[in-house]
């Protein structure tokens, strides 16, 4: 929850919007005295397992397949070092900012729980990293999101001993030691499981989950405005969208997309053109326009239930071992990864799908057997200009790429840890390339709306829906009206930006008010 800005970090779950304003919006963080109460409890029965002769896993033991030797009480201290030492193994490029923010807020989160024995100035420690700006370095390589996300926790746990490599809130990288002096925070010396605790959680890919699914719920309405766009354009019809018919199949995401395309194509002048009987020939659209609901519908549903297991998520204390209310800290599994794994690779299909169908939407405008009396591919010449062909060849190749990031990863396992961690989710794996799946995405609805744009252009002295026209207002103010081959790349980076910055809805919303 919020106060005067900050986000206060307690036992109870965190809300998506407080995962969102501190990885993206940079918000500081405090812990509440819930928090320290609940840390504090659980931190005296691990002191007391700690001085007992009996073992205890991760407390006076090692770790994974090494949990069999029991460790002398002087040596526990370097044990901490040497775990977060070894475990920071990530390798290749540096992983965003608003996913390590992410990542320390949900691991803040757990350790806030009072669920891993941790000390609570342990904790106030990440939280002043967070408040501060600093970012330890993460990678790409190191977590196969089963104990969590090993490789890349363990970086972060390295920057609050004061080693390893940081960027500051400018973005600078500096040593770990000379940002925390900077910010006045001390290194921790970490104590008897701390190094476990800290680095124990499926913080990375559920931070990356509840960003993802953000950046969906915004790209599903943008892709009811393109393929309104479209079928407007294309001359095709909106009573297929008519919520008699949707209601023969109530699945509500459906019914949300159609109720959208329907405000959407509100007054337009082009639809009118065309909705006497004797001036419109063709029996029904193409699936690409007469199934936009459906498809968009689907993907609404299956962000809907991605979303109940972040939830779930968000409410967990995930850590091995843990401390439970009645003192005992017990061993478990619940760091598998496998509920968020599995989401995550949900969502890359729909991001593929929504994909798929918006490609061929463009397609349709630059085909003169298709395009219902439009110039090929769109061009003020056709012959001496090429339009927009070329930019259904990019939209094709992201497509490709699309449905190869649609591949789950969920289904791979590669044993680990000398047998020890013989199955593993792949979460962080399916995360990462989820993010790339959304970017493409992003571009792929870009060109559409620039192409179906350029269209309803073309259709003059027709008039669009006022929600459409809106939309092309606000594209011209970055990009030009049709006429001769231009510089496209500029352009389409142009649309990109306005689809990404929701640009392209909030024209829409502005005429029709909030979308579904």
């Amino acid at each position: 929850m919020r106060d005067n800005g900050v986000v206060n970090v307690g036992p109870e779950p965190l809300t998506f919007h407080d995962v969102i304003e501190v990885a993206r919006h940079g918000a500081a963080v405090r812990l509440t005295d819930d928090a320290v109460a609940a840390m504090s409890a659980a931190r005296q029965r691990v002191d007391e397992l700690a001085e007992s002769p009996v073992p205890a896993y991760g407390i006076s033991t090692g770790f994974g397949a090494l949990a069999t030797r029991h460790i002398d009480p002087v040596l526990r201290t370097q044990l901490q070092r040497s775990l977060v030492r070894s475990h920071a193994a990530g390798s290749g490029p540096e992983v965003e900012t608003e996913v390590v923010r992410a990542l320390m807020l949900l691991r803040l989160r757990t350790l806030a729980s009072g669920h891993t024995g941790i000390r609570p100035n342990t904790a106030k420690t990440l939280a002043g990293l967070i408040s501060s700006g600093i970012t330890p370095i993460v990678h790409e390589y190191g977590s196969l999101g089963c104990s969590g996300d090993l490789a890349p926790l363990a970086h972060v746990a390295l920057t609050l001993m004061g080693e390893g490599v940081v960027r500051d809130r400018s973005g600078n990288m500096l040593p770990a030691a000379e940002a925390l002096k900077q910010a006045h925070i001390e290194p921790v010396e970490l104590a008897a499981k701390e190094g476990l605790a800290l680095i124990n959680g499926t913080d990375g890919m559920l931070g990356m989950l509840i960003l993802a699914i953000e950046d969906l719920t915004k790209l599903v309405r943008t892709a009811d405005v393109s393929a309104a766009m479209s079928v407007e354009a294309l001359l095709g019809t909106d009573r297929v969208f008519a919520p008699e018919l949707q209601a023969l199949r109530p699945h509500p995401g459906q019914a949300r997309a159609a109720a959208n395309m329907t405000k959407i194509l509100a007054d337009s002048g082009i639809m009118a053109s065309h909705r006497d009987p004797e001036a419109c020939t063709r029996v029904q659209d193409a699936y690409s326009l007469r199934c936009a609901p459906q498809v968009a519908g689907a993907a609404r549903d299956t962000i809907a239930h991605a979303a109940t297991v972040a939830g779930w998520e968000l409410a967990s204390a995930v850590d091995n071992p843990a401390v439970l209310a009645d003192g005992r800290v017990e061993s478990n599994g619940n760091f598998h990864g496998a509920p968020v794994a599995y989401v995550l690779d949900f969502l890359a299909v729909v991001a593929a799908d929504l994909a798929s169908m918006s490609e061929r939407r463009t397609d349709r405008f630059l085909d003169v057997a298709r395009n219902h009396g439009l110039p090929a591919f769109l061009a003020d010449d056709p012959g001496v200009d090429s339009g927009h062909m070329i930019a259904q060849y990019t939209q094709a190749a992201i497509v490709s790429e699309l449905k190869r990031l649609a591949v789950p990863a969920s289904v791979d396992s590669i044993p680990s840890s000398a047998m020890q961690e013989d199955h593993v989710s792949m979460g962080w794996s399916a995360a990462r390339k989820l993010r790339r799946s959304i970017d493409g995405l992003t571009r792929v609805l870009a060109v559409e709306v620039l192409t179906a744009a350029r269209a309803l252009d073309l259709r003059a002295p027709l008039e669009p829906a006022p929600a459409t026209a809106a939309v092309v207002r606000a594209l011209r103010e970055t990009v030009p009206a049709p006429g001769p081959d231009r510089f496209l790349a500029p352009e389409i980076e142009c649309a990109v930006r306005l689809v990404a910055d929701g640009g392209v809805v909030a024209a829409v919303e502005s005429v029709t008010g909030p979308l579904e």
